[in-house]
């Protein structure tokens, strides 16, 4: 039997606080989300990307200089500082997650653009004691990069942006003898956007945004793939973006986006059956940018609300 993965927990910033939010495990339940656990960064931090762990009684989180791990009260658990400290302000963005136990804490660090060497790392820790258990030298020159949790086995995905020198995507997975083990896919030309639900695929967009593709989970065969020209469009006019993913388990989120003649942006949400190829109909969700609609595999999404709390919905109905 395939083990239940543990409740999705999503973080937002606000007011200097890190707001853990957890939609019901319900579909039909809709609505804004109230937070569930509050965390308190260290004075002086300015956030940079943040995770809460399944019991929410620790969050991690990254600044430009370093990983911190709070307990539920706020007290620092551990910390870590990324040496020698960067004197760059922009440009480099670290991230963090963790595992889907909860024991490792994943710390991508953009250290080539922060100046600190020639290539970047990615770091796995305790997550009760911040020991450092492998530390991976990336071969990458990455602005930041995205984690995706596999939700059952367990693998981390990291999708590293270089800007205009493309996308690399590298696996992290225990091995038997427990040791993280990762393996750099054979493509610098596509974003992963998102893992479907059971886990069995994944989803990527070119990164010259003509395309979306269907992958198999790990070994990254391509299942399907949809060019702009597919869902309608002129590729001289229109693109495929960076964003959507699996509103269900066989049913995908795809946005595309252009520019009206007055110089106007636009973007729609379109609806694909992943087993078929077909393309069905639109998420009319009014949402100021194309990243701003966040598909939970169960039916539903996400869409900011009110004082940044995030709102629940689906295109099947709900509030």
């Amino acid at each position: 039997m395939t083990p239940t993965p543990p409740p999705r927990t999503i973080t937002r910033h606000r007011d200097g606080r890190i707001r853990a939010y957890r939609p019901t495990a319900d579909p039909a339940v809709f609505g804004a989300l109230e937070p569930v656990a509050v965390f308190r960064p260290r004075t002086g931090d300015e956030l940079v990307e943040s995770a809460v762990r399944h019991d929410l009684e620790r969050a991690v989180y990254t600044t430009l200089n370093g990983v911190v791990c709070l307990s539920r009260a706020g007290d620092p658990v551990w910390a870590a500082d990324f040496e020698p400290r960067s004197e760059e302000s922009s440009g480099h963005r670290p991230g963090c997650a963790f595992s889907l136990d909860g024991r490792t804490v994943w710390v991508y660090r953009p250290d080539a653009m922060a100046g600190r060497g020639d290539s970047d790392q990615w770091v796995v820790h305790d997550a009760d004691s911040g020991t450092v258990l492998a530390r991976h030298e990336l071969k990458t020159v990455g602005h930041g990069a995205f984690h995706h949790v596999h939700p059952v086995d367990g693998s981390v995905y990291l999708d590293i942006g270089e800007g205009q020198d493309g996308v690399v995507t590298v696996r992290g997975a225990l091995g038997a003898d427990g040791v993280p083990e990762f393996t750099t896919y054979p493509w610098t030309d596509r974003c992963l956007i998102g893992l479907a639900p059971g886990g069995e695929r994944f989803m990527s967009v070119e990164h010259g945004q003509t395309d979306v593709a269907f992958h198999e989970h790990p070994g990254g065969d391509v299942l399907l793939t949809l060019s702009v020209e597919d869902f309608g469009y002129d590729p001289e006019e229109t693109f495929v973006e960076w964003s959507g993913g699996y509103l269900t388990p066989d049913t995908a989120v795809v946005t595309l986006g252009g520019e009206t003649e007055d110089g106007d942006e636009w973007f729609r949400h379109h609806l694909v059956d992943v087993r078929t190829g077909t393309i069905g109909g639109e998420i009319t969700a009014e949402v100021p940018s194309p990243y701003d609609l966040k598909p939970l595999g169960d039916g539903s999404f996400l869409i900011p609300g009110a004082e940044g709390h995030p709102v629940r919905r689906s295109c099947l109905g709900g509030v």
